[in-house]
């Protein structure tokens, strides 16, 4: 993307403050003695010396080490662990992870409705977190706010926070902001959680999630660990994602094409939203590292053009 392309995106930064809805997350809850080790043994990330009060990004792979779904875990007490994901995920994977379960001593359930998730954006973030970094979690009276990777526009950065609190808590200070909006916002980030129509579409590095704190290459085994460690270590990262405006409307899921190489796609969207000035739509797109050079097309190799965008972080070297 152009430089003044990329400056064109700063003003909405005015209107990303408040608080947004998140109806398309829910909550599993592990508690119980055995909780944080269960998870521990089944996530990419480290939850057994998670500190209590505090969050991470983590995965959950098939043994093939495809991603089924993905968390933002807090460990809410020494034997109570909460994972939010994608809703339309839930059901199964509580089921799955309940397979898992044996003589372990833990109970995982839907605890959706006992939640109250809103994301905060701008002043509304930043009021109850500060200039915290990713992952850091405040946690008062019973609710707690988890920094998330900010929104970058340009030469701006919009912190991004999510909220959960109970049913009767009153919800933080700031104007009502739209789910799309948030999503828009969340596309900006370059991080996202892992949805039903990209079930088991990467491993975890191909949504740069060792990039941005969701994996620990140090810790034991857990499903697909041996195909995530080998895709790091032996330096065969061949897909990436990457922010890309699109001049029409793109779905998760969604094959992207290029003109070097028509008859596949090497591309597949994450999530998209609109642009709240209506100009077109951005999204995380996650496809092939040679097909971003040679560019990405919607729905066949001679279709829209899409604009790559910098991402908003730096991408940890292949090993």
């Amino acid at each position: 993307m152009t430089t003044s392309s990329t400056a064109s995106i700063d003003h909405f930064a005015a209107p990303l403050q408040g608080v947004a809805a998140l109806p398309h997350l829910g909550v599993i809850q592990a508690q119980g003695e055995d909780a944080a080790n269960f998870l521990h043994n089944q996530l990419s990330n480290d939850v057994l010396l998670l500190p209590v009060g505090q969050s991470r990004l983590a995965a959950f792979c098939s043994a093939k080490g495809r991603m089924q779904a993905s968390f933002v875990v807090i460990k809410t007490a020494p034997d109570t662990v909460l994972l939010v994901l994608s809703l339309d995920l839930l059901p199964q994977t509580l089921k799955r992870l309940s397979m898992f379960v044996l003589r372990a001593k833990v109970k995982m359930s839907d605890a959706t409705g006992q939640w109250q998730l809103r994301g905060l954006l701008g002043d509304s973030a930043r009021a109850v977190l500060a200039e915290a970094t990713p992952w850091h979690t405040a946690s008062a009276e019973g609710a707690h706010a988890v920094a998330l990777y900010p929104a970058v526009l340009g030469d701006t950065q919009v912190p991004r926070a999510l909220w959960l609190g109970a049913p009767s808590q009153a919800l933080p200070a700031g104007a009502e902001v739209s789910t799309e909006v948030w999503a828009w916002a969340e596309v900006m980030s370059g991080v996202t959680l892992v949805t039903q129509p990209v079930f088991e579409a990467f491993v975890p590095q191909m949504l740069n999630y060792e990039s941005v704190g969701g994996v620990n290459f140090k810790k034991g085994c857990y499903p697909g660990q041996e195909v995530v460690a080998r895709s790091q270590f032996r330096g065969t990262l061949k897909r990436r994602t990457a922010r890309a405006h699109s001049p029409v409307a793109l779905t998760a899921g969604q094959d992207i094409f290029t003109p070097a190489d028509p008859e596949q796609p090497c591309a597949t969207v994450v999530l998209s939203a609109a642009r709240p000035d209506g100009q077109g739509f951005d999204a995380l797109v996650s496809g092939t590292t040679e097909s971003m050079q040679s560019g990405w097309r919607v729905g066949s190799s001679t279709g829209e053009a899409l604009d790559v965008l910098p991402l908003p972080y730096a991408l940890l070297a292949d090993i």
